[in-house]
C-alpha cells in the first residue's frame, strides 16, 4: 500500500482498517452474541454512511467511498463473512459454503481495492475474484494449526471425503495421514487463481495493477513455501522473509 500515490494510499489504509476492526471481532475468543451485536454496530454505521450521516470515526472512510464511488454491498459483504465466523465454528463447510465464505472476506475487499486502484469493472471484478481466492485459499492453508486452535477448519468436505478424510473434528482431520492429499488439491484450486490473476493483471497497464502484483507474487511465494514444506505434522510456520518481499516489491517498482 505505501507504493501508491497519496490518495489512493489513504483510502487503501482506510479500507484495511475497516477490515481489521471487523476481523478482530470475529477472532475475539469471547462470547458470540456481544460480537454479533458489534458486527450488527458496523453494519448500522456502514449504512449511516451512505446516507450522509457517517460517525466521525469513518470520517476518513466516508472520504475514500466518495473519492473512488466504493460499493456499500461490498462493506456489507465483508461483515457479513465476519458473521459466518461468529455465529458458529466452521468445520469443514462444503464447497458452496467455502466459496462463499472466500467471497466475502477476501474478494469482496478486492472490489473495493480495484476500485481504489482504477481498474475497469469487469476486469476489476474478475481480478478481485481469482486473486482473492487464491490469496484466501493460501490463508486458509497457512494458517491449519492457528485456526484448529480456534476450532476451525476451513478445508472443504468434499475434498477431505474424497481421501478417505470422514471427520471433521479439525485436530483429527491435521492428524489423518492423508492431509497431505487433501492440501495438495487445495494448492491447486489456489494456483488456477493465481493463473486466472496473472492473466488479468497482464492486460492492464502495469501502473495499475502494481499493488495487486506484489501481493499476488508474496502469497504465490507463501504458497510455495508451504508445498515446499508438506502438511503433516509438525508444520513449522511459513512467513515471507523480509529480504525476499522487498525483492518483490523492486521487481514490481518499474
Amino acid at each position: 500500500m505505501r507504493i501508491l500515490p497519496p490518495a489512493q494510499r489513504a483510502a487503501m489504509f482506510e479500507i484495511y482498517s475497516f477490515c481489521r476492526a471487523v476481523d478482530d471481532i470475529a477472532d475475539d475468543p469471547g462470547p458470540r452474541e456481544p460480537r454479533r451485536a458489534q458486527l450488527a454496530q458496523w453494519r448500522a454505521d456502514i449504512d449511516g454512511l451512505y446516507r450522509g450521516a457517517a460517525p466521525p470515526q469513518l470520517a476518513g472512510l466516508a472520504s475514500a467511498v466518495g473519492t473512488f464511488a466504493l460499493e456499500r454491498e461490498d462493506f456489507i459483504a465483508v461483515i457479513d463473512g465476519m458473521e459466518m465466523d461468529v455465529i458458529a465454528d466452521i468445520r469443514a463447510p462444503d464447497r458452496p459454503t467455502l466459496e462463499l465464505y472466500c467471497d466475502r472476506v477476501a474478494c469482496a475487499v478486492g472490489r473495493l481495492s480495484v476500485r481504489v486502484f482504477g481498474m475497469p469493472a469487469d476486469s476489476g471484478r474478475a481480478l478481485a475474484h481469482h486473486l482473492g481466492s487464491a490469496l484466501q485459499l493460501t490463508n486458509i492453508l497457512r494458517d491449519l494449526d492457528e485456526d484448529a486452535s480456534l476450532g476451525r477448519l476451513y478445508l472443504p468436505r468434499e475434498v477431505l471425503q474424497t481421501h478417505g478424510i470422514m471427520a471433521t473434528d479439525p485436530n483429527e482431520v491435521l492428524a489423518h495421514p492423508a492431509i497431505g492429499k487433501a492440501c495438495a488439491d487445495i494448492v491447486e484450486f489456489a494456483g488456477r487463481h493465481f493463473s486466472e490473476a496473472n492473466a488479468i493483471m497482464a492486460r492492464c497497464p502495469r501502473r495499475m495493477v502494481r499493488a495487486p502484483r506484489i501481493m499476488g507474487q508474496a502469497y504465490r511465494t507463501i504458497l510455495d513455501a508451504l508445498v515446499r514444506r508438506g502438511f503433516t505434522a509438525p508444520r513449522a510456520r511459513i512467513r515471507l522473509p523480509r529480504l525476499k518481499l522487498l525483492g518483490i516489491v523492486l521487481r514490481n517498482l518499474f
